[in-house]
């Protein structure tokens, strides 16, 4: 493993004594770029449409502050994914991509990647303190204790990353003997993030499912579980990578050379798998007259049960009903 080479861009082609590649079929496979370039943009579109609601049109709630800051880590991570592809095209077909640009890319993508799974490590623990201890949580959680944690998570992924590139050689070459140390803290620090993500989760579909009290099901609920379970599946593979196999140099073999860009594709079809989430819980089982997005997105974030949502939907509709016969 060369040191010098950021661990985040690790699609450098191994070479042997002689300086040629070991193995020719770890060229680029274009297919995987143009697939993240389709990708990105349909995940791009939802997830701003996603910004747009919440930012303008619907009202601000605690769950809404993390799933805003959570769409705008997605778009971050999908628009430097975006341009890092559009690049690796480029260069593919020989025209000028500067090499120092996609390396550029690929790390910023790391700030949004912790970033979105902080804040999802977030919404499950304080959504399981909500079920388990109601009474507790309600009296001693602060009012705006969503946006203080968003700006807390944001403020701690930059100054991770920055001190991850400067170690690493990225930015700088004095301190590269503290790489693997502070890549360690990193790794470590994700690990219980990952920890707290899948407890909180097993904790909170243990208790609706299988307590003594059973919890009525939500569409917050399968909108939050639906989320993890996306993260687990698409999101996840790429940390183990960055942070784990890595190490154990994977990527110098084929056709394990290529796990970089795979685990990139699923990376991003997380991110744009979110704001289709949002919108298929929120638009389940409703009238196909009152299909807004505002109102698919509300209904997503609810917390009430199916049956209070319906008396709620029959009473909106009689208070309608008696309006218009009074016309």
């Amino acid at each position: 493993m060369d040191p010098t080479i950021s661990p985040h861009n690790t699609e450098s082609t191994p070479t042997n004594e002689t300086g040629k590649p070991e193995n020719q079929n770890c060229n680029p496979i274009l297919t995987l770029n143009f697939l993240a370039l389709v990708i990105a943009v349909v995940g791009l579109t939802g997830n701003t449409i996603v910004l747009w609601l919440l930012g303008f049109h619907v009202r601000r709630k605690a769950i809404s502050v993390y799933i805003f800051n959570l769409a705008l880590a997605d778009s971050f991570f999908l628009s430097c994914h975006l341009i890092d592809s559009l690049l690796r095209v480029l260069d593919f077909y020989g025209f000028y991509a500067h090499k120092l640009s996609k390396e550029i890319l690929g790390n910023a993508a790391f700030i949004p990647y912790i970033s979105g799974l902080s804040i999802l490590s977030a919404i499950s623990t304080e959504r399981c303190l909500s079920v388990l201890w109601p009474i507790w949580y309600h009296c001693h959680r602060p009012e705006n204790m969503s946006a203080i944690i968003c700006a807390l998570i944001w403020a701690l992924s930059l100054l991770t990353s920055i001190l991850e590139w400067y170690l690493s050689g990225f930015l700088s070459k004095v301190h590269q003997h503290l790489w693997k140390n502070v890549d360690f803290i990193v790794t470590a620090f994700l690990i219980f993030l990952l920890i707290l993500l899948v407890g909180s989760s097993v904790a909170l579909l243990v208790r609706i499912l299988c307590g003594s009290r059973r919890n009525p099901l939500t569409r917050l609920y399968v909108t939050i579980s639906l989320t993890v379970v996306t993260f687990l599946i698409c999101g996840l593979p790429l940390g183990l990578y960055l942070f784990l196999l890595y190490w154990l140099e994977v990527h110098l073999h084929y056709p394990l050379c290529h796990l970089y860009r795979i685990t990139s594709v699923l990376s991003c079809v997380n991110s744009c798998a979110n704001p289709i989430i949002y919108f298929f819980v929120g638009s389940f089982r409703q009238n196909r007259h009152h299909r807004s997005l505002k109102r698919v997105l509300q209904r997503a974030l609810e917390d009430t049960p199916e049956e209070d949502e319906c008396r709620a939907s029959h009473l909106q509709k009689t208070i309608e009903m008696s309006e218009s016969r009074e016309w």
